[in-house]
Order: structure tokens, then sequence, then C-alpha cells
């Protein structure tokens, strides 16, 4: 492309409306351009991210309505919560209004209807959500049990959380007769605030589900002088064994990867065992099974004998 087509600078990289090129001096046939495409009626994004989610949800937000918001799926992916890998890559965009008779139908987005005052809707990088709570109570009605849970661990993390359990406790029974209410009470369940990452809820729930005893989260470990030796990823405190989690930033950043060997050194004086786990064990989750199991035997735990039916 010549110099004279080149976009305006506060253009490149961005959505922007048919509106807006007018008024920046861009022609009919300038918006029609194979660097450009159009997602939705009067939008225009560059071609070649137009299959990026997050610019699709930029570009939906030229012609939204003040009655709209983004919502489910989509309200999730601007929050910035855990979703499964096929359903955070869809390129349908999620809207909810209170005016059904105002839903845009439009191809690639999906509309939903949303009874008045029943959703909080706030905004998040200048664009218009339903809040995280409201949205965790919306994906249940299109994610599974372990994905509620790990968005519900999200939202009470230990670092910047999006709410506290009592907010969740509420937002389940406002949604009470509500499809998907049943799988929220059973999430809410095995949700626990302070958990730093979805893999250590995966790690969490393989443990608890194989009738081992249920670790502390993210606990901090003192030693016998009183000194704090290390915040735990789940730490079993009374058979004195810790279970971390190692992700990339353990491997990548040399700082953290002294901190960590200083603070194994410390923990192991203080005769702690400690298992460190990363994303290739979880793929082979009896092998961390029979560790963490052989690591609580050696600390004093002993399974529980199940009762055996006696005979008649």
């Amino acid at each position: 492309m010549n110099r004279a087509r080149r976009l305006p600078l506060d253009f490149e990289g961005r959505p922007f409306s048919t509106a807006e090129g007018s008024d920046a001096g861009l022609s009919k046939k300038r918006m029609r351009a194979s660097d450009l495409a159009r997602p939705f009626p009067a939008t225009r994004t560059p071609r070649a991210d137009s299959s990026s989610a997050d610019l699709l949800i930029r570009a939906y937000a030229q012609r939204m309505s003040e009655s709209d918001f983004f919502s489910h799926v989509t309200a999730a992916r601007v929050h910035g919560l855990p979703l499964p890998f096929a359903v955070e890559h869809t390129q349908t965009i999620h809207v909810s209004t209170e005016e059904p008779t105002l839903r845009d139908r439009v191809l690639g987005v999906r509309g939903h209807h949303v009874a008045p005052k029943t959703i909080t809707v706030v905004a998040v990088r200048g664009v218009r959500v339903t809040s995280a709570v409201d949205t965790w109570c919306q994906l249940s009605t299109m994610l599974g049990l372990d994905d509620l849970i790990r968005i519900g661990d999200t939202l009470v993390r230990r670092k910047h959380p999006f709410a506290e359990m009592r907010d969740l406790l509420a937002a389940v029974r406002r949604y009470s007769g509500r499809r998907g209410v049943k799988l929220l009470r059973e999430a809410l369940i095995w949700i626990r605030p302070g958990v730093d990452s979805p893999r250590e809820t995966d790690l969490r729930l393989l443990i608890v589900r194989a009738s081992l005893p249920e670790p502390e989260v993210n606990a901090i470990i003192m030693s016998r002088t009183g000194v704090k030796l290390a915040t735990g990823d789940l730490v079993f405190r009374r058979y004195r064994v810790l279970l971390e989690y190692d992700g990339g930033q353990h491997r990548t950043d040399e700082n953290q990867f002294h901190w960590d060997v200083d603070r194994l050194d410390a923990l192991m004086e203080e005769r702690w065992r400690v298992i460190r786990i990363n994303k290739s064990h979880l793929h082979n989750p009896s092998e961390v099974i029979r560790r963490v199991t052989v690591a609580l035997m050696a600390g004093g735990w002993r399974p529980v004998a199940r009762a055996q039916k006696v005979p008649d």
C-alpha cells in the first residue's frame, strides 16, 4: 500500500467505526480495502488481527448501545477469568441487555436478555460487562463443575481477589430457581479462598478426590523459632508435608530459582517433606497421588479403613 493510503496513526492496530473513519477523512473505498476486516456492520479492524477474540470484543464495543453489556464467556475474557481452551478462543461475542426489543441480531453475536435489576454491570478497561461474580453465575449454563471451581477459586484468590466467599454465597442465593444453580451450589463446596492459580486448584482437587487429607491453601509455614520459612501452595501441616506447584517462572526467573533453593533448604532443615509438581506431572495423576501418599504416611497419616458390611 502506498503512503497516501495509510491509515491515520491512531487507527493502526485497533478497531474503529466507519463513522470515525469518515470523520478522519477515510473514503468508503479506503474502508473497503483488503487490509481491513468487517467483523460487524459499520466496524473495521486490521485484517491481520481479525481473528483475535480480544480485538473482536473491542470492535463490537464500537457499536454497542447504552443498554448493552458484555456477558457470559465474553465478560469472563474481559475480567481475565480462566476458561477452557476451546471456550476461551471462541469468536462468538456474548452481549446482554435488559431491553429484549433492543437485542442485536448480528452474525457472530449471541444476544441474551436479563431481567431488570438482577445483574450488576461494571466498567472494565472502558467496556461495560457483567460483574465477575455474576459472570461466574451465568457460566453455570455453559461450563462443567471443575471449570466453575477454577473460576470460583480465581474470584476469591489470594492476590487481588474479585470477591469474598460471602459474595459468592449471596450470588448463588439470588440465582435460586434458575438453570445452572445446582451446579453452582456444588462448586461452592469445593471453592477455597487464597489460591494463586488454576493449576493449584487442579492439584488440590486431585488430592482431595483421592481421599487424601485436604491441605491448607497458600498457608504460612514458620520455623520452630518463629521465623517465617515460606508460604506453601498446599500444606499438610500435621504431617509436615508441603506440595508445591512450579509454574514457568520457577524455571525462567533466576531470582525466583535461587529463592526456591534457599527456601527449600530451610524447610528441609525443619524436617518438612517438600514435593514439587509441574505441568507435566499432572498428566500422570496416579503417580502424583502415590508420591503424596508415601510422604503423608511417612509423616504419620494412615488411610481410614472403610467399614465392611457384615453378611446377613
